[in-house]
C-alpha cells in the first residue's frame, strides 16, 4: 500500500501541511505513528478523504472552489497586448499559468503586472478573473 509524507500529502488535495496533522490529529486521516508521533498517511485513506475535500466535505468555505473550474490565485506578472489579441501570465504559488485573450478582455478589467487575479482553468481554457 502506498503512504505519503504530511508534506506530499498535502500538496495532493492543495492545503497546508499544518492543515493535514490537524486532520490526522483529528482521526480523520490515518497515519502510522512512528516513535517521532507522526507517520506516513496511508494512501488509501487519503484518496478517499480527498474525494470528500473536492466534494466539499470539509466544511470550510472556499469561493475557489465553488466552481467547476480550478482557481489558481496568484499575481498577474505579464500583460503583454497586441492589436487584437493579449497574453497574461499569472504566478499561481508554483503554477505559471498564460492566457490568450482577446485584448478587450484585458482592457475592460484593466488587468496589469503586479496586481492580483485568479485563474480559473477549464480544459485547456484559462480564464482570468480580477480580485
Amino acid at each position: 500500500m502506498q503512504s505519503y509524507s504530511i508534506g506530499q500529502a498535502a500538496r495532493l488535495p492543495g492545503v497546508s501541511p499544518d492543515t493535514v496533522r490537524r486532520w490526522t490529529d483529528a482521526g480523520r486521516v490515518t497515519t502510522h505513528r512512528e516513535e517521532s508521533g507522526r507517520g506516513p498517511v496511508d494512501g488509501r485513506d487519503l484518496a478517499s478523504f480527498s474525494v470528500e475535500v473536492t466534494q466539499g466535505g470539509t466544511g470550510e468555505d472556499d469561493p475557489s472552489r465553488t466552481s467547476a473550474r480550478t482557481a489558481f490565485p496568484g499575481i498577474v506578472t505579464a500583460v503583454k497586448l497586441g492589436d487584437v489579441a493579449a497574453q497574461v501570465e499569472i504566478q499561481a504559488g508554483p503554477h505559471r499559468l498564460v492566457s490568450l485573450l482577446t485584448r478587450e478582455a484585458v482592457e475592460e478589467p484593466g488587468l496589469e503586472a503586479g496586481m492580483q487575479a485568479t485563474a480559473r482553468v477549464k480544459s485547456t481554457s484559462v480564464h482570468i478573473d480580477r480580485t
